[in-house]
């Protein structure tokens, strides 16, 4: 971190940090909401991302917080087991992280099909939009997603009372001024963020209107919002449920963080991330929002992406934001309570429709066939109309089908020879996810701004995760000017050689 104060890049990442904590604040507070806990509950996680978290990551411009992506499950565990429940499963989620990233098991989590872990996000997505379709009405989201999706009409023609009326023309100002911004703003204020114009057009339009909308409630210190664990502790953590609640929110957060951190490599040439790091940094962050009594973090691709672009250079950018977060809820906790209600719930609905990445699977389906496509589809599904880890499963269950046709010859060989001027790396064999960890520190091993001749006759077999991962790999070294040639590809690898 003395590089920051002493290289040369302190005013960028100063300037990185406002950013970072105009997008933070309104998402924190969103989040908590979508998770059935008040919102100062999701600005202790962003406190707890920014300031420890960002001093331990792996991934130095990668930003943690509350996550929308472990909304839905959240809000599933305080309505079952209660709010108290909630710190017991992140103290244990957060040692179970602790220790994968100790025991180096950071990389297979990047063996998850990308169809998986985007049909997820596209059903937390769906999960959402109709949850928070309802608090844009200033009521409250039903206890499944699908008795929300059934709901929906009735909200619609419940129109004729006149608050909820109002809350809804509240919540349109949102998601009006916040994609509005975003499709009309000036160049000169490209880094100002929609989310945070969406929801001061509304703040102003509420309270110089005197609108009789829900009002966001916050205490007036930060520190009565801590709940630390009862004495009945070790009691709980040795509950079954907790174990398993835990175990659930320790995989799905850990999946989220490392496939964020491996998009934020591709948008900067700075240091690499160290997933076992960034595994067990976050690991750290979950224990501590576990005692604190907070939700639970991720590494948040929204946040991550705002920094790089604003011009982040290390990790202060993301220490920084955490004190932005920490000095205003202390110093302004009023302003915060004129936020209405459906102003996030607007922000959220957009978020919620932005995870659902048609794009994706159109990709998936043009360069790996149906499959893929399938899993997709099946995962979402299944996230909505049961829970977000049997979705999981699923898709984990459904990509297997790609192996069964390569069940007796599934040995990855990773030969390398290096010449003068280049450096050859043969693959033969079936390359497929259960060797993509090998495969991956393999490729990133090697030497940087050399030609690298990746050979890939011999290889039988590549499944679409691993396909993607190498299409990622050469796309990132490509983009750092280095030269990679493929010698003969066919089927999927071909897609890579252009």
């Amino acid at each position: 971190m003395l590089k920051a104060f002493f290289g040369g890049t302190f005013s960028r990442d100063f300037t990185a940090s406002i950013v970072v904590f105009l997008v933070a604040m309104p998402l924190c507070m969103g989040i908590a909401i979508a998770s059935g806990v008040p919102p100062e509950k999701g600005l202790i996680t962003g406190m707890i991302g920014g300031l420890i978290v960002g001093l331990l990551a792996g991934s130095p411009l990668q930003v943690s917080g509350p996550a929308a992506g472990l909304a839905v499950i959240v809000f599933e565990i305080v309505q079952k087991q209660g709010l108290s429940a909630l710190g017991p499963i992140l103290i244990l989620a957060g040692a179970i992280q602790v220790i994968a990233g100790l025991l180096r098991v950071g990389g297979w989590f990047r063996a998850i099909s990308p169809a998986v872990v985007h049909g997820m996000l596209a059903g937390i997505g769906v999960l959402i939009v109709v949850g928070q379709f309802h608090v844009l009405f200033d009521d409250k989201p039903l206890s499944s997603g699908l008795a929300n999706l059934i709901a929906m009409p009735g909200q619609i023609f419940g129109l004729s009372n006149q608050d909820a009326a109002t809350a809804f023309a509240v919540g349109l100002v949102t998601i009006g001024g916040m994609l509005g911004w975003e499709k009309l703003r000036p160049a000169s204020m490209k880094l100002l963020p929609g989310a945070l114009v969406g929801v001061v057009l509304a703040t102003l339009v509420a309270f110089f209107l005197g609108l009789p909308v829900a009002r966001v409630v916050v205490p007036e210190s930060i520190v009565s919002a801590i709940s630390l664990p009862g004495d009945n502790l070790v009691q709980q953590l040795l509950n079954p449920t907790i174990i398993t609640t835990a175990i659930a929110i320790a995989f799905i957060a850990s999946a989220e963080t490392l496939l964020s951190a491996a998009a934020v490599d591709r948008m900067h040439d700075g240091v690499r991330t160290n997933y076992n790091r960034e595994l067990s940094a976050q690991g750290v962050g979950n224990l501590l929002c576990g005692v604190a009594g907070a939700l639970p973090m991720t590494g948040v691709i929204v946040r991550s992406s705002a920094n790089v672009q604003a011009g982040a250079r290390t990790r202060l950018s993301t220490i920084l934001h955490g004190i932005w977060i920490l000095g205003f809820v202390a110093l302004l906790p009023w302003l915060l309570r004129e936020i209405p209600m459906a102003a996030l719930a607007g922000i959220l609905v957009v978020t919620g429709v932005r995870l659902v990445s048609v794009d994706h699977v159109k990709h998936l389906l043009h360069r790996y066939g149906p499959l893929p496509a399938v899993v997709w589809a099946a995962t979402l599904i299944c996230v909505v109309a049961t829970d977000l880890l049997t979705g999981v499963l699923v898709g984990i269950g459904l990509s297997l089908i790609e192996l069964l046709p390569h069940a007796r010859r599934l040995r990855l060989g990773v030969d390398e020879e290096a010449r003068d001027d280049a450096h050859e790396v043969a693959l033969h064999g079936t390359a497929t996810f259960l060797n993509l960890p090998k495969l991956s520190a393999r490729l990133e091993a090697l030497p940087a701004g050399r030609l690298v001749i990746l050979n890939v006759e011999r290889l039988s077999h590549i499944d679409h995760t691993c396909a993607e991962m190498v299409r990622e790999w050469v796309d990132r070294r490509r983009g750092t000017g280095a030269q990679v040639e493929l010698f003969g590809a066919t089927g999927r690898m071909r897609h890579l050689a252009a």
